[in-house]
């Protein structure tokens, strides 16, 4: 009976997760264009307390030498850098706690923008500044990076890490510029159910900077779109890649029993030649992290070796 109980609990809990996940994945692309300006980047005080409330926020600020953070996540997931080991968690990046927020009096706080439209009201509520960093590319991590450097008085930091990326862009883009370019579709899975990922999504941007071509382009600026296979099979992929938001085994299985059982992907022709792959969702998530370069290298080796 009780073991009964243990797996209905279970059960349950997954159901809850993939419904909260859901509505992130399909609507972080009206929060982005709900909130197109950068906002004050006046720089706050020498030393300011501030708080990273994702493990990207909080790796970006290490990057950039920033030591006084009294504020991280908690995740089961990822480490906070070594450097803030000591800061207070605030909660999970997605429901972060604002009585402790507030609780650490923080002159800023620093949040992904794909959370912006269910928490810039909240800190507005408790009368805290925040900015809402872009991590929808690398593109867009760098602008952010550029603007923090501004706010924290860290523009020689800022500066480098953007030059840098520049000259990998650049690098890039030279490389592929004459090759093929492979076809892919992206999936994007939570257990129970996936969004095809387009250009604007940040597992897309990656394909995009390895040379692929995204058979669903950009999507008009929405990050992932809900397709029917039979519109997906028309669009004829080389290759399907197909990663997770989180939970990944649970994904991974719930992508294998999927393609198992489900007549019609027998008849895509990257199925018939193999060409499907399931990516490390540490490398192809939901957020820009300083990781892209080695998920650059490794999705190269995929659609390159084929």
């Amino acid at each position: 009976m009780n073991n009964a109980k243990n797996t209905f609990q279970k059960a349950a809990a997954l159901v809850l997760s993939a419904l909260l996940l859901l509505p992130i994945l399909t609507g972080c692309e009206a929060t982005k264009r709900a909130s197109s300006d950068s906002g004050d980047l006046t720089p706050i005080p020498a030393s300011g307390r501030v708080i990273g409330t994702s493990i990207a926020t909080d790796e970006i600020l290490d990057a950039l030498g920033y030591d006084n953070v009294v504020g991280v996540p908690h995740s089961d997931s990822f480490a906070v850098p070594e450097r803030y080991q000591n800061a207070k968690e605030v909660g999970s990046p997605m429901q972060p706690d604002m009585e402790v927020v507030k609780s650490l009096s923080p002159d800023i706080v620093f949040t992904p923008k794909s959370l912006e439209g269910q928490l810039k009201q909240q800190y507005d509520n408790i009368g805290l500044r925040s900015y809402f960093l872009d991590l929808e590319s690398p593109d867009g991590m760098y602008a952010s990076i550029k603007d923090m450097g501004t706010i924290l008085g860290k523009q020689a930091e800022a500066d480098k890490l953007c030059s840098d990326y520049a000259a990998y862009k650049a690098e890039l883009a030279k490389k592929h510029e004459n090759g093929k370019k492979p076809r892919v579709l992206i999936l994007m899975g939570i257990p129970g159910s996936f969004l095809v990922a387009t250009e604007s999504s940040y597992v897309g941007s990656l394909a995009k900077l390895a040379g692929c071509e995204n058979v669903y382009g950009d999507g008009d600026g929405k990050d992932f779109l809900e397709i029917n296979t039979e519109d997906m099979m028309k669009t004829d992929p080389d290759i399907i890649l197909r990663t997770s938001h989180a939970m990944p085994e649970k994904v991974k299985k719930m992508f294998a029993e999927e393609f198992a059982t489900n007549d019609i992907w027998k008849h895509f022709r990257a199925v018939e030649d193999g060409s499907v792959y399931d990516l490390d969702n540490t490398m192809f998530g939901m957020s820009a992290r300083f990781n892209y370069r080695e998920a650059i290298a490794d999705l190269e080796k995929i659609v390159y070796a084929e």
